[in-house]
Parts: structure tokens; C-alpha cells; sequence
């Protein structure tokens, strides 16, 4: 099966993907790599505008919505 989830607000809208795909590319910023992620929690806040995500239990940031 597949699946998209959206995510709306105010005319904005992201989706599951995007989301990941941008965590993704935080966390290889900060000097990681893909491949060590083992879990993946995001938590969408459409009132700030924030997309907020923790990987692997431990590192944590955000992003514009």
C-alpha cells in the first residue's frame, strides 16, 4: 500500500516525504550519515510554523513549516 500524508495550514502544505527529506538533510549536515539512522519521530506544529523531529532518541532540531 502506499500512503502520503499532508500536512495544511494557512496555505502552506508539506507532506510525509518532504518532511523526512529534510530532517535527513539537518542531520547529514550536522556530520552524520543516513544510513545510522534508526528511528525517526517528527512532530508537525502548524501554529509555529515549526516541523519538529527527533532521531534516534536523541538528536533533536526543526525546521520552517
Amino acid at each position: 500500500m502506499k500512503s502520503t500524508l499532508f500536512v495544511e495550514h494557512y496555505g502552506k502544505q508539506i507532506n510525509d516525504k518532504a518532511m523526512v527529506d529534510a530532517a535527513k538533510a539537518i542531520w547529514t549536515g550536522a556530520g552524520n550519515k543516513v544510513k545510522d539512522i534508526r528511528s525517526l519521530d517528527l512532530y508537525a506544529k502548524p501554529e509555529e510554523n515549526r516541523i519538529y523531529f527527533v532521531i534516534n532518541g536523541e538528536f533533536t532540531s526543526d525546521f520552517e513549516f
